[in-house]
């Protein structure tokens, strides 16, 4: 039997944009997924089926090693679909090409809990370095554009401070503004607040909800930290590779 994936719902109201289709922005249909080649194959997703809706705030959590990394880097593209289907913003991602993977990677935003921000520029510079992946920003003020969103994270007396002077929380909001300034249409977060304290957890993600209610895009973000579930729209139970309907029991094996 398919077990489908739990939902919890908030009285949060998720706010559609007008004229936009009804069809999910992500979608996986009996989505597998597997690591290694011949004796040495392992499974790592079965059966993935998951619908998200423009708008929404997704919340994964499960486990460690029960797959939510791996299905987070095949919905933004970082990974090739193997078996099963992936659509993204309507784009069947098995069989996509590496350029179509590019492509499809503008419209997203990434947030990892490393950061992962160039320890050699500044905040502005770092944030900078998205919009100069974009033809359309590149004859527009991109320094200005990116001083905005530093000052709308909190951080407008930091724009000009390299990022090895700045605090977890810091960091954090820098990886946010990085993220949201090209407005993306989907925002992927990977343990955002792993390795911040309580308040700071508590900040990252309330602004990330702000600012992604703003700009109308969806949130999908993997996370151990009980502490924001209640963020959500839908929370989303996987173990064992498995989206379950109970995130205290082992997935049946068909």
């Amino acid at each position: 039997m398919q077990l489908q994936p739990s939902v919890i719902t908030s009285s949060r109201a998720v706010q559609i944009p007008q004229g936009s289709p009804n069809q999910p922005v992500i979608s996986a249909q009996r989505l597998n997924h597997y690591f290694g080649e011949g004796d040495l194959r392992k499974q790592a997703l079965y059966d993935i089926n998951l619908d998200i809706r423009v708008g929404e705030i997704i919340i994964m959590t499960g486990p460690s090693g029960s797959g939510k990394t791996t299905l987070l880097t095949l919905m933004g593209g970082l990974r090739s679909a193997q078996e099963g289907s992936l659509k993204i913003l309507g784009r069947e991602l098995n069989g996509a090409t590496k350029q179509q993977l590019t492509e499809l990677r503008r419209n997203i935003g990434y947030i990892f809990q490393a950061h992962n921000l160039m320890t050699f520029l500044t905040a502005k510079q770092n944030v900078r370095m998205a919009l100069e992946l974009h033809d359309q920003y590149l004859d527009q003020d991109m320094d200005g554009m990116s001083t905005e969103i530093l000052e709308t994270v909190g951080l407008g007396q930091r724009v000009d401070y390299y990022t090895d002077s700045l605090s977890g929380g810091q960091k954090q909001r820098v990886a946010i503004a990085r993220a949201l300034i090209s407005r993306p249409k989907i925002i992927l977060a990977d343990e955002p607040t792993a390795a911040l304290d309580k308040k700071s957890g508590r900040d990252v993600v309330e602004l990330m909800q702000k600012l992604a209610a703003e700009q109308g895009c969806t949130i999908l973000l993997v996370t151990h930290d009980n502490r924001i579930l209640d963020i959500a729209d839908r929370i989303v139970y996987m173990e064992d590779g498995r989206l379950t309907d109970n995130p205290n029991a082992t997935a049946a094996v068909e």
